[in-house]
This record gives C-alpha cells, structure tokens and sequence, in this order.
C-alpha cells in the first residue's frame, strides 16, 4: 500500500513552495500517494497563535539570504519581491487559495500546475496574485480553459467555495499546524507532521524510503 502523504499550504509561502517542487518530484520516486491540499496560511497564524517571519526583523532579514540558498540547492527559481511584506502581509493570498480550491473541485489534474504557475508570479517574477486578471493569467498558464476560467473565478465567491477553504485550514490546525508548508503522513493510520522544508531525510525513513537529494526526477520547467 501507498503511504499516503498530504501537503497543506499556501503560495504566500516560498518555503511551502520548495517542499511542494520536492514533493512532486519523489512521488514517483517512493511509495507514496501525495494529496495536495490548499488552505489558508493566514488562519492557521491566527488560530495557533504564531507570527509571520516578516514582523520578526532577523528572520525577516535571514529569510532573503536563506532564499537565495534554498534556489541553489533545490532548483527553484525563487527570487524575493520588491516588498515582500506588503506581498505577504498586506496582499495576501486569500482568492489565490480560494481559486486552488475551486479547481481541485473542478479540474483537479490542474492543481499542480495552477499551484506552480501561482508561486512563479510571486515568488519568481514579482507579479500579483490578488487581481481576477492577474488569476486568469495563471489559469491560462496552467492551460485552463477559458470558460472554465471564468466559472472557477465566479465561485471564489461562493459560500460553498470560502466553507471548503475554511474547512482545510482548520483539518491542518486539528493535525497541529502552525505554519507553511506542513507535511502529514499516515503510517499504521497514524499521522505523522513534518513542518517546513529541512525534513525530507526523516520524512523518507519515517515512511521507509530512501532520500536522494532535492534534485531526483527534476522535470518542471519553469
């Protein structure tokens, strides 16, 4: 049986975005059966009570440098905005994870690629993630129709749509979550939580495989 493995997260996140290239890339590699499961960063900070990087000064200024080394040695091309607070505190990412939602709903074989083409625009090109333009843009870049476009940004609106969000972030929060990426894995049933992207080696031995560096089966084209 697959070890199933769920990564909750959010693309206001760059370090969430490593452990999502990382883990695409193994899952044809282990034993594994990866669910990607979008929630809402935000709420998580305030349920658990824990604080974004950037209202801590040092680690705000160790994120830049560390970022600049996580591009290196993982292979993603992650390069830090012009304001990064303002992207991450101020803009957020709310309709972005809202949209994610909707296609897992909708297209799911299109969540990754959306999830990627989402990070891409802020965490690489310094491009918005807010506007319903700057989100049909990723649609367009995941290869979503246009139609389905359209009906996938009418129902970030919906009710429906904002409960399933909701109720994601709080399944992570329930699972002990308290930040971006967090990794589960159930082993004998039971849920093992990874936090963050320094994990991979205990994450491999916790469910029996074997780590090989963050470049095994490197195929995205970015």
């Amino acid at each position: 049986m697959a070890t199933k493995v769920k990564l909750y997260y959010d693309v206001v996140s760059p370090y969430t975005w490593v452990a999502f290239e990382v883990l695409c890339r193994y899952r044809s590699r282990w034993n594994m059966s990866l669910e990607l499961k979008p929630f809402f960063l935000g709420g998580i900070m305030q349920l658990s009570g824990n604080r974004p990087p950037g209202m801590v000064p040092n680690k705000a200024a160790y994120m830049v440098t560390d970022l600049k080394r996580l591009r290196k040695y993982y292979d993603v091309p992650l390069n830090i905005p012009k304001n990064p607070v303002d992207t991450m505190l101020n803009k957020g990412s709310l309709s972005a994870q809202r949209l994610l939602i909707a296609v897992r709903d909708r297209q799911p074989e299109k969540l990754e690629e959306l999830s990627r083409q989402l990070w891409l625009r802020i965490w690489s090109r310094d491009e918005d993630i807010t506007a319903e333009e700057s989100l049909r843009e990723a649609c367009q870049a995941s290869d979503i129709s246009s139609d389905l476009t359209s009906e996938l940004l009418s129902s970030i609106k919906d009710v429906s749509i904002k409960d399933k969000l909701k109720a994601t972030t709080q399944e992570a929060f329930d699972l002990g979550a308290f930040g971006s990426p967090f990794i589960v894995a159930y082993v004998d049933g039971k849920p093992e939580p990874f936090f963050g992207t320094d994990r991979f080696e205990i994450l491999a031995q916790t469910i029996g495989e074997n780590w090989e560096g963050p470049l095994v089966n490197l195929k995205a084209k970015y």
